[in-house]
């Protein structure tokens, strides 16, 4: 599980900052207003944005942007790392109301390809997977500590489910990473790839697979791949 008191790009943009000592709260607004304003850009243009269209659009000068960021990429990857942990912080919310820990499992792998169902704008998960590759090979690290909330949401959900006799997970710890990427490697796919049958399809075969993974007790599989505790009714979060 992730250390609570693990420091976010915004404390690592601020402790950049020659101006950490006279005003951090203030260092961390502008670290802060330069990636929101990536973020707009991003909407708009994808990652084609220059440094001196972020310098417009979030009011920073140029020269503040590069004494937070050293350089496109790192901010680049602040946005990234942002985005998922925003993500992972709206499944945890939206899976309160679930039942039991299967259930909030299923939850969150399926809820992992929303943003690919219907014929919606894919702007947000190609800009998702261009730069995951591509900033992956720069900050191999950084990307593998940036993915890791939703592995700690399947890794603690695996460990209750575990505790209550739901699934037998080998170990939870590994598990989760290898549902996370796994669960990554399809949402790649399908953000630039046509898909021939419905995204809800494919989030059923997906948990299907990892159900199988996790090990559930033999008499507790129905046929739709899902596990059912005596006394609970699946619900799906509003």
């Amino acid at each position: 599980m992730s250390n609570p008191n693990t420091t976010t790009w915004a404390d690592h943009a601020a402790d950049r900052s020659p101006s950490v000592q006279r005003s951090r709260a203030r260092s961390v607004q502008q670290a802060q207003a330069i990636t929101r304003a990536a973020h707009r850009l991003v909407r708009e243009k994808g990652s084609a944005f220059t440094t001196q269209e972020l310098t417009r659009e979030s009011g920073v000068a140029l020269q503040t942007i590069y004494r937070h960021f050293p350089s496109k990429d790192h901010i680049l990857l602040a946005l990234v790392e942002e985005i998922i942990a925003a993500e992972a912080q709206r499944m945890r919310e939206s899976a309160r109301a679930l039942p039991d820990p299967v259930a909030r499992l299923r939850f969150y792998i399926g809820r992992t390809l929303d943003a690919l169902r219907g014929d919606g704008d894919r702007t947000g998960p190609r800009f998702i997977t261009a730069e995951h590759w591509r900033l992956h090979q720069l900050f191999p690290d950084e990307m593998a500590r940036i993915a890791q909330p939703f592995g700690d949401l399947v890794e603690h959900e695996l460990r209750e489910a575990a505790e209550l006799g739901l699934l037998r997970p080998r170990d939870p710890a590994h598990d989760a990473w290898f549902a996370m990427k796994l669960v990554t490697s399809v949402y790649h796919h399908y953000a630039f790839a046509t898909a021939h049958e419905p995204v809800e399809e494919v989030a059923r075969r997906l948990w299907g697979f990892c159900l199988a993974a996790f090990g559930p007790p033999a008499e507790s599989v129905d046929p739709a791949g899902s596990v059912t505790p005596a006394g609970s009714e699946e619900v799906t979060p509003g």
